[in-house]
């Protein structure tokens, strides 16, 4: 990452509070910069090929398509895209399914920013 480019983020949650708050959240960093958000697992998908993110932010309990999925197809058709998965509680069998899918990490929502900040520069660099 050079200086003049910071790591695009994209948003992915069905729920918009949590979107704005992690956009906010991004504002603060100047080293990272909103790419996009999206409601759906399959609006992520078309918005990562219009977009593309460096890292994606992925909620992994979404109505229609799951993150894991969602987080799988992007992946397959991405592959240096690099996916948080986030999650309210931590779900064994969610998680491993996000990670399977291509997932290279996972944070609880709870997370403070900057924890939330050093994950993002972490998969930037592909480091989980």
């Amino acid at each position: 990452m050079s200086e003049e480019h910071p790591i695009r983020v994209m948003l992915v949650d069905d729920h918009a509070m949590v979107r704005s708050g992690l956009a906010g959240f991004l504002m603060a960093y100047d080293d990272l910069e909103l790419a996009g958000e999206a409601s759906s697992g399959e609006v992520a998908i078309g918005q990562c090929d219009r977009d593309e993110p460096d890292v994606i932010l992925m909620d992994l309990v979404m109505p229609g398509m799951s993150g894991a999925e969602a987080t799988q197809r992007i992946r397959e058709r991405h592959p240096a895209t690099q996916v948080i998965a986030l999650t309210s509680f931590k779900e064994d069998e969610l998680v491993q399914g996000a990670l399977a899918a291509g997932a290279i990490g996972y944070l609880l929502k709870n997370v403070t920013a900057d924890e939330l900040a050093e994950a993002i520069r972490a998969a930037y660099h592909g480091k989980p």
